[in-house]
Order: structure tokens, then C-alpha cells, then sequence
């Protein structure tokens, strides 16, 4: 009987999808209050404003966020990808598509992070991990299928919409190139650009700055939902590789549409109960994952909290008063070993075909 596999980065991946679907049926709240492009720049802003805040207290001013000068760049691309050209894409095609259609489009992001991650960047996988994604991804398509079964089809519109999922799917694999610096800063940076964009354009267009009510609000909603999440998806990336904390997240969905009728009183359809089913054993089957093999760590260098464990056997060129966890600019030798593991930042390693 396969047992059930927990690790901090499953719940800092389910943590993620709990905040982010958590804070649609509340951004839901505002919509009739706030046009959609500002209500989109206000939490994106507040993700960025209050993780800054947060990060400036935390470390009592400025800290260098621990990014190698070669890592930079991806996270450049990440922000551009996933906080500039994506939702400009979004805005464009929901323009001219249903939003029952964008909701079983925007399905596709899991997809392509999942294709990206394995063929792209050569990520390990397996037929598990790959079933239960699919299983997952058929669940969202599920919830998010329109009542009467069809969706108004626009090509053009379709098309800018596969674009944002193609371009989020992008920043995932890029972010996860980065994973090991700071994901305060990671996840404060892309929320900044994000939000100054999405806010720009919106007044831009002529929409005037609504109540502070409904602002403080939205800010709130995107700090939890947008910035606190972001936080914990690039900690997942960092522990568990992109694909299988993409799969995770893409139970946001149903974890929105639960609350919504929790406290918000929606009637569950039977579409819902299908979608709990699917995305429970697709969850289930990632759960019950087990990677276990004589693997090679190549010698690597990068920068992120660590433990001296069997991982970390570095000397240091700096007085280190024994404390632990640290971070510094380390160097892994090479190792040849067997164990457990996910597609962790240490765990890169190719697999025989």
C-alpha cells in the first residue's frame, strides 16, 4: 500500500494554492466596486508594498538578497514574462472572450509549466507524477466548465490567453532558477512591477482612484492572496521542482470555489463534487510519490539557507559562530549517493533513460 510522503515544501505548495484561491471569492467582493485592470494593479501592489515592508522589518533595512550576478537575468525574464507581457495577454483576450472561456483556458498554465519544466529545463519525472497532474489539470477544467456546457469561441482571444498561460508557465521556470535567494525579494519584486504596470495602464485608460475602503481592501487581499502566496510557491519551487509544485497550485481553484461556499453561501453544483474527486486523487497520487535511486550531485555553487547535512560538508572562509540555519556563497563538491528526493535545487541531476 503506498503511503502518504509529506515534506515542508508540499505545505508551503498547498499553502500557496490555499492563499491565492482563498483570495478570489474575496477579490470577487470588488469587482462590482473596482474596474478589473485596477482591481488586478491593486493586488499586485499590495502583494509588492507589503512584502517590502515586511522584508525591510524583518532584516531592520536593506539586505542583499542573495541572487548570483549569473542569476539575475532570470529573474528579469521571470518579471517580464510573468508580471509584464502575461497579464497585458490576459487583458487582451478577455476582451474578447467569455469568461467561462478564459477560466478553462487559463488551465493551461499547469500544463505548460509541466511541459516546459520536463522538456525544457529537463526535469525528472515519472508516470505517477505525470497522471496525477493530468488528473488535477481534467479537475480544474471541471470546475471552471461553463453552466449549459459551452463557451463562446474567439480564436483571437483564445490565442492571447494561451499566450499569458505560455508566458506565466515562462516565469514559473524561470523563478524556480532562482529559487535559492530570497523569495521575499523574489516574490516583492515581481508584485512591484506587476502592480505599477497593471496601475498605470488602468489610469492610463482613464479610470479614477475608487474609495480607500475598497483600495486598503484590495491591497490587504493581495498582500495575503498575491504576496504571501508567492512566497511560499517560490519555496515549494525551491524544495520540489516546478511541475510538482505547479500541480499543487492548480488545486487554488476548488480551494476558491470551497470558500466561496463556505462563507459565502454559493451553491455547490455537481460539477464541484467531480472536481473534488479529481483533484484529490491527483493530489493523492503526488502524495504518495517515492524517488529513490543512485543519484550524482555534479559540483555546484549558489547562495541559500542551509543545514550542514549530508549536502553541505563545505568549509568556511569566514569566522562562523556555529549557528545554523545560515546562508553564505557555497560550493557543493561532487557526491554520489541514494535516497528519497524530490527535484530540489540539489537534485537536478539527469536520469537514464
Amino acid at each position: 500500500m503506498s503511503r502518504l510522503h509529506f515534506s515542508p515544501a508540499i505545505f508551503s505548495a498547498l499553502g500557496a494554492a490555499v492563499l491565492f484561491g482563498g483570495s478570489t471569492p474575496f477579490a470577487k467582493q470588488l469587482v462590482g466596486s473596482l474596474p478589473p485592470l485596477l482591481l488586478a494593479g491593486l493586488l499586485y501592489l499590495g502583494s509588492g508594498i507589503g512584502l517590502v515592508l515586511a522584508r525591510f522589518i524583518r532584516d531592520r533595512g536593506w539586505r542583499h538578497p542573495g541572487l548570483l550576478k549569473k542569476e539575475w537575468p532570470w529573474l528579469f525574464g521571470a518579471i517580464g514574462f510573468g508580471g509584464v507581457i502575461g497579464p497585458t495577454l490576459l487583458m487582451f483576450g478577455l476582451i474578447k472572450t467569455s469568461a467561462a472561456a478564459a477560466s478553462l483556458l487559463l488551465n493551461l498554465e499547469a500544463v505548460l509549466t509541466a511541459l516546459l519544466a520536463w522538456f525544457v529545463f529537463k526535469e525528472s519525472t515519472d508516470r505517477r507524477i505525470m497522471l496525477g497532474m493530468l488528473v488535477i489539470v481534467a479537475g480544474g477544467a471541471v470546475l471552471s466548465w461553463p453552466e449549459g456546457g459551452t463557451t463562446s469561441q474567439n480564436w483571437l482571444g483564445s490565442l492571447f490567453i494561451a499566450g499569458a498561460c505560455l508566458c506565466w508557465a515562462i516565469d514559473n521556470n524561470l523563478t524556480r532558477k532562482v529559487s535559492t535567494a530570497d523569495s521575499l525579494f523574489i516574490a516583492s519584486s515581481k508584485g512591484l512591477v506587476a502592480g505599477t504596470i497593471n496601475t498605470s495602464l488602468a489610469f492610463s485608460l482613464g479610470v479614477t482612484l475608487p474609495t480607500w475602503p475598497h483600495v486598503s481592501l484590495a491591497l490587504l487581499v493581495g498582500f495575503l492572496g498575491y504576496g504571501i502566496s508567492l512566497v511560499l510557491f517560490v519555496l515549494a519551487l525551491r524544495g520540489l521542482g516546478t511541475a510538482r509544485t505547479g500541480a499543487y497550485f492548480s488545486t487554488a481553484p476548488f480551494i476558491g470555489a470551497a470558500i466561496a461556499i463556505l462563507f459565502f453561501h454559493e451553491t455547490p453544483s455537481i460539477l464541484f463534487w467531480i472536481a473534488a474527486v479529481l483533484m484529490g486523487l491527483g493530489v493523492y497520487l503526488h502524495l504518495t510519490e517515492r524517488h529513490d535511486h543512485v543519484h550524482t550531485h555534479e559540483a555546484l555553487y549558489h547562495n541559500h539557507h542551509h543545514v550542514h547535512d549530508e549536502h553541505h560538508q563545505h568549509k568556511h572562509d569566514f569566522a562562523w559562530d556555529g549557528k545554523e540555519p545560515h546562508q553564505h556563497p557555497h560550493e557543493h563538491e561532487p557526491l554520489t549517493h541514494a535516497h528519497p528526493h524530490y527535484p530540489d535545487i540539489h537534485h537536478a541531476h539527469k536520469h537514464p533513460r
